[in-house]
This record gives structure tokens, sequence and C-alpha cells, in this order.
């Protein structure tokens, strides 16, 4: 799916409303994060009761995909026609300013709201595998197809990028010349790195099987 609008739209639920300015309507921004990450947090209400799970999630075009078992309640919930949120968090460095009230973090985040729909019995395979690329990409050709059974206990849901609130912080911590702070003490930001460590082979992997090419990827 794909959309010809450049600016994501503004509503009662996504808009900004402590520090506005940090807010970002450019859906290429949008785009970037969600590409860049794996994991998103899901949150809907039960009974009265607040309920989020972190779920691995993959854009697809102009909506995100997430999967579970179709014996996960939450999911089965979100299938039933509930209101979700999706928040999605990439954490880009520690802000040191000179005061602990100043201090900050430099972070790009997004929240989605909708209402899910499940993705069809036809195309279920089609977006597993968008998943799977995305996670771990060329798994797919290394390893057995998905079995009906598999694809039968597994629920895929597709929520649209239509009501989205993104914002964002970069940059040094707020600081003038005449702020009356004393400017020997440091202030900066420490960037946030993130990284793939060396692969560990499960027990009953045969000794000396060579690491397959989706894993070096990492």
């Amino acid at each position: 799916m794909t959309t010809s609008t450049a600016t994501l739209p503004i509503t009662d639920r996504t808009r900004v409303g402590r520090l506005a300015d940090q807010q970002i309507v450019d859906r290429a921004a949008l785009y970037a994060l969600l590409d860049g990450q794996i994991l998103a947090h899901v949150a809907l209400v039960v009974e009265g009761n607040p309920l989020i799970i972190p779920l691995a999630f993959a854009r697809d075009g102009d909506s995100v995909l997430i999967h579970g078992s179709t014996g996960g309640g939450l999911l089965r919930l979100a299938a039933a026609g509930s209101g979700l949120g999706l928040s999605v968090t990439a954490l880009d460095g520690l802000v040191y300013a000179r005061s602990l009230f100043d201090s900050s973090m430099n972070y790009r985040s997004v929240v989605i709201y909708g209402v899910p729909t499940v993705v069809p019995p036809k195309e279920k395979e089609r977006a597993l595998l968008v998943l799977s690329e995305r996670l771990m990409p060329g798994r797919s050709e290394e390893v057995r197809p998905m079995t009906r059974r598999e694809l039968a206990a597994t629920i895929v849901l597709c929520i649209p990028l239509t009501e989205v609130s993104m914002k964002t912080r970069s940059g040094a911590p707020s600081e003038a010349v005449d702020d009356g702070e004393n400017h020997a003490v440091w202030a900066g930001v420490v960037p946030v790195v993130t990284g793939w460590g060396a692969p560990s082979a499960s027990p009953l992997t045969a000794h000396g099987t060579e690491v397959p090419a989706s894993v070096r990827r990492h």
C-alpha cells in the first residue's frame, strides 16, 4: 500500500501538546524510524485494564504488520475490532546538561493509533515473509517452507499508518552564553550505539556447521 501524502495529518489524538516544536510530520522520517527498528509495544484496554506487550513488527508500505499466536488474547481482541496503540522508540543519546532538571535524552518516537485488520489467509504467507525479511533477511531461503499448520496457528494484523504521532529530540543540551551556569562543568551528549554480538550455535547444530549468510548479515 502506498500514499500520496508526504505530510502526516494531525488529529486531536496525534497533536503533541508539550514541546510541540518537536513534533515531526514528515512521512519519510516516519518510514526511516520504523525501518530502523524491529520491536514495538502494543497497547489496548481489556476489561478496563491497560495491557501492553512487546512484539516484533515490520512496515509494509503504508501500514505496519504484527503477528502472533491465534491463541493470544491481545491479538484476538484487536482482530475483533478493538482499537490499539503501537509505539516504537529509538534512543539516540543521553543529554548531559549542567543541571539534572535540564538533562534529557535524544530520541525518535512514534505512536500509531488504529483499528487493525486481519490479513486474509491468501495473503498471510506473504505478510509473514515481509516480517521475516525485516528481522532475518535471507533466512527464508535457508530453512524449510512454512507448513499449513503453522500458518493456521498464526494471526497477522495490519495497522494503517493514517493516525500517527511522531516526536523527536536531537542535538546538544539547552544552554546559552548568559544562562548563569558554571561552564567549567562538562555538558554534552553521549550517543547510544547498538550492535549484534557473535552468533552462538544451538546445542543440536552439528559441530563445524557454517554460519549462514542470513546470520552473517547482522
